[in-house]
């Protein structure tokens, strides 16, 4: 009963988590700190946990990746049309390369299903595996850009959106522990560190913002509207 609420819960955290960056990048139009790659793995990878899910039996799975799957790829058109570097060639290269770890994949496994005598749970335990292993690539990059430039600009990603990836992983990870899928509970753990590096990383450039702010505001006396009263006395 436990294990059935934990991924209710992961389910229910997944198929939301997207949407605060959906708003920040398709409505308010702001990308400035996404990672082209993350974000082109970030759309990619529901398609195999669709497939995964498909093979395996679990609908859990495909009904949660459907709803993001649809969120990531909204993100990455947004993030395609709102910064004209992203349609470089040798970015778009990049991205394209990054989705077809999880393309080529898919791709495999159902031609394998279609061989006599193979069982799809047997084709799902080898795609969940290469799914934990792309999903382990997929937490890089956002982290990794933010701590390679400590300058860079921060305000198209959504605090929110990681710290409910923050709640989802943990649920999934304690549910892939409780129902013996590896894949599941290995994938969430990488995702869960990297999301709480990303966390950590937005708190300690807020605060840093905060600090700045504070220490550069001028005093009321030194305004320009209230120098004059300040030199009368008042």
């Amino acid at each position: 009963m436990l294990t059935h609420t934990l991924g209710c819960l992961g389910a229910a955290l997944s198929m939301t988590l997207p949407w605060p960056q959906v708003l920040k990048a398709c409505v308010q139009r702001r990308t400035s700190g996404l990672s082209a790659t993350g974000s082109a793995l970030g759309a990619a990878l529901p398609i195999g946990w669709i497939t995964y899910g498909w093979l395996s039996g679990v609908h859990l799975q495909i009904v949660t990746n459907v709803v993001t799957g649809t969120a990531g790829l909204a993100i990455m058109v947004a993030l395609l049309a709102t910064q004209p570097s992203m349609r470089s060639g040798r970015t778009l290269r990049l991205t394209a390369a990054a989705a077809a770890l999880v393309v080529a994949p898919v791709l495999l496994s159902g031609l394998a299903t279609a061989v006599p005598g193979v069982r799809p749970s047997h084709v799902a335990s080898l795609l969940g595996l290469v799914l934990a292993g792309v999903s382990v690539i997929a937490a890089v990059p956002q982290p990794l850009s933010l701590l390679r430039n400590p300058r860079q600009e921060l305000s198209g990603l959504s605090p929110a959106r990681w710290w409910m990836t923050v709640g989802a992983t943990v649920s999934w990870l304690l549910y892939g522990l409780g129902t013996g899928q590896p894949a599941v509970w290995a994938s969430a753990t990488v995702g869960l560190v990297s999301a709480l590096i990303v966390c950590t990383v937005l708190h300690l450039r807020r605060e840093r913002s905060s600090v700045a702010i504070a220490a550069g505001a001028p005093r009321w006396r030194d305004s320009v509207t209230t120098r004059p009263i300040a030199m009368a006395g008042l």
